[in-house]
């Protein structure tokens, strides 16, 4: 176990604030690690833009958690809602939880994964001759508390979307074989990206997701060539390209950890809610899903820049990455979704930007 964390650190990633524009991608990845209740990001764009290496140089920036030691749930010694069964039985029997701090967890889910690798299997004949439940954790486990990132997404088995979203939706994995069930926690934030050319994304998985980033190929040539230059400084030394963004990463990770404990301290007046509601209503968004997300990521950024209440520039800005991919689809508009959203919030809150 060890081992594979330590050889995933030695490989260096790109830092997260060198990365040229995207700046859609970067705010909605941000948003998520302030506040995961969002309930993720779908980033989509054509290949080549940089959707793998912004979400995976993410991980740099995570905060620390406390978990229950040698527990493979990451478990919350301090919630019951992120306890593994195990953990929850030691306390109610009042035994001392060992504890540790460690940083929030990125997991990759490859492609060609299979159920058993994703959700964890059950040891069927230690069961029947020992009479002890015999898990071996799977994915979910590990992402718990985490963030499980899903590149391609569009191109993952049916059987499998179905169930991220079931984990995703309830927050718990449950595993059944042969009348034996065991639950443990899953609550991560789930990113996915995909290229719309290898196919659309089930309207069901899309919704689930709490954001929608839309990412198109830079066009400004100096932008261009600033990519390149640092890009290829990266893969000559990618020791020295680090240590000369440290500070600048320093800086956000704090930014993100003050951000984070701000949160709950943020507020959103009536009036604004309402407004949020009405978009909703006027754009046909289905269920209730899309006033939530929009609620949740302007308290966010609002909290990212160290203030208590929220102002419309704020939901101006997170609204379309909130409801653009929650609109249906018109063969015969023209219109950009996020677009479209822009243009019912100015009419709405009479905002001019």
């Amino acid at each position: 176990m060890s081992n594979t964390t330590t050889l995933d650190q030695s490989r260096p990633i790109f830092p997260f604030t060198a990365i040229v524009g995207q700046e859609e991608m970067k705010l909605a990845l941000i948003l998520n690690v302030i506040d995961p209740k969002i309930g993720g990001v779908m980033i989509m764009g054509d290949r080549g833009t940089g959707k793998s290496t912004t979400v995976r140089a993410l991980v740099d920036l995570l905060p620390e958690i406390k978990v229950v030691k040698n527990d493979p749930f990451n478990s919350d010694p301090d919630d019951p809602e992120l306890m593994s069964e195990e953990v929850r039985e030691k306390l109610q029997k009042n035994e001392q939880l060992e504890t540790t701090i460690r940083k929030i967890c990125m997991v990759d889910l490859p492609l060609g994964a299979t159920e058993d690798r994703v959700c964890g299997t059950i040891d069927i004949e230690k069961a029947l001759t020992e009479g002890v439940k015999a898990f071996e954790p799977g994915l979910l486990a590990k992402a718990n508390r985490g963030i499980l990132y899903v590149d391609e997404v569009n191109l993952l088995d049916d059987h499998l979307v179905d169930v991220l979203l079931d984990s995703a939706a309830s927050g718990w994995n449950t595993v059944e074989r042969e009348g034996i069930s065991i639950s443990h926690p899953a609550r991560f934030i789930l990113v996915g990206s995909g290229n719309p050319e290898e196919g659309e994304l089930r309207p069901q998985l899309l919704d689930r997701f709490g954001m929608h980033a839309q990412i198109g190929t830079v066009k400004e040539a100096e932008l261009r060539v600033k990519i390149v230059e640092q890009r290829a400084s990266f893969d000559e030394s990618p020791v020295d390209f680090r240590n000369n963004y440290s500070e600048s990463q320093q800086e956000l990770t704090k930014k993100l950890i003050a951000a984070r404990s701000l949160l709950k301290q943020v507020e959103i007046d009536y009036e604004s809610r309402i407004k949020i509601s009405q978009i909703c209503s006027e754009l046909n968004v289905d269920g209730l899903r899309g006033d939530i997300v929009t609620n949740r990521a302007s308290k966010a950024i609002a909290a990212l820049e160290n203030r208590t209440t929220v102002t419309a520039e704020d939901i101006f800005r997170v609204i379309p990455l909130c409801l653009r991919h929650r609109l249906r689809k018109d063969p015969l508009e023209s219109i950009d979704s996020g677009d479209k959203v822009r243009e019912v919030f100015k009419k709405i809150f009479g905002y001019q930007s």
